[in-house]
C-alpha cells in the first residue's frame, strides 16, 4: 500500500470515528431528554401532555403521600392519573397553616407553599391543610384562624381564575380531640368566604382500618391513599370534575 493510499484510508477511518461519536452523543442527549420529560418526582408527580389541566395541592405529608411506596401511589397523583392532569405537588411533611411554615402570612418567601402554588398558575388548586396545627393547639389558635383566612384569600386573590377546592383537614386516629372539628370550621368558613369548592368529611376516610396505616402508625400506606382516592374520586364526579 502506498504512503497515499494509508493518508485516505487513516482519513477514512478517522471520518467513520468521528460520525460514530456524533451519533452516539445524540442518542445519549436524546435519551436524556426523554427521560427527563418521563420520569416522576414527587413535586411534579408522572409527565403529562403540556397542554393538560395543570392542579396544584398545597398540602401536608398526607397530600405528598408519605408512608406510600411511591409517589405515584399517592391519592393525589391516582387522581391526576385518572383525569389526565398535569400535577405540581410541593406539600411538606407537618405543614399547616401556622405548623412548619418557611415564612408568616401574610409575609411570604418565595419558599413558602403558597408562593410556590402561586407561580405555578393552577387551573385547579386543592388545598388539603389542618391537620397538624391541631399539635399547637390550644395555645395558638387565634395564629391558625387568621393565617387560613389570610392563606386562603391570598390564594384567590393571586389565583382568580384558578378553581379552589378546599378539603376538610385529614386526621390519622379514631380518637379526635376537640381541635379537630373547631379547624375544620375555621377552614369551612374560609372556603365559603372566598367561593371555594368544599369537600367534608375527609376527616374520616380512613377511620376505623388500622390496616390502612404505614408501619409508622401516623400515615396511610399503599391501600390507605388507594381508598383516600377512591373517596377523592367520588367527591369531585359531586362537582363535576
Amino acid at each position: 500500500m502506498t504512503q497515499a493510499s494509508r493518508n485516505v484510508l487513516l482519513i477514512g477511518v478517522a471520518f467513520v470515528a468521528a460520525v460514530v461519536i456524533v451519533v452516539f452523543a445524540i442518542v445519549q442527549l436524546s435519551s436524556r431528554s426523554e427521560s427527563g420529560v418521563g420520569s416522576a418526582d414527587p413535586a411534579t408527580g408522572a409527565a403529562a401532555d403540556p397542554d393538560a389541566v395543570k392542579v396544584a395541592f398545597y398540602g401536608d405529608s398526607y397530600t405528598l403521600g408519605t408512608g406510600a411506596s411511591d409517589p405515584a401511589k399517592r391519592w393525589s397523583s391516582i387522581v391526576s392519573g385518572q383525569r389526565g392532569w398535569s400535577e405540581f405537588n410541593p406539600s411538606v411533611n407537618g405543614l399547616g397553616f401556622v405548623n412548619n411554615r418557611s415564612s408568616t402570612p401574610p409575609d411570604y418567601s418565595a419558599d413558602d407553599e403558597v408562593s410556590k402554588v402561586i407561580a405555578d398558575d393552577p387551573d385547579i388548586l386543592f388545598v388539603t391543610m389542618g391537620l397538624n396545627d391541631n399539635f399547637s393547639m390550644p395555645g395558638r389558635a387565634d395564629d391558625i384562624r387568621e393565617a387560613i383566612g389570610t392563606d386562603l384569600q391570598t390564594l384567590k386573590s393571586e389565583l382568580p381564575e384558578a378553581r379552589i377546592i378546599v378539603v376538610e383537614p385529614f386526621w390519622y386516629t379514631d380518637e379526635r380531640p376537640d381541635s379537630v372539628q373547631q379547624i375544620i370550621d375555621w377552614v369551612k368558613a374560609g372556603a365559603e368566604d372566598i367561593g371555594a369548592d368544599y369537600i367534608p368529611d375527609a376527616s374520616h376516610w380512613i377511620e376505623g382500618h388500622p390496616e390502612w396505616m404505614a408501619s409508622d402508625g401516623l400515615h396511610p400506606n399503599d391501600e390507605g391513599y388507594a381508598a383516600m382516592a377512591e373517596k377523592m374520586d367520588a367527591a369531585l364526579r359531586g362537582l363535576g370534575l
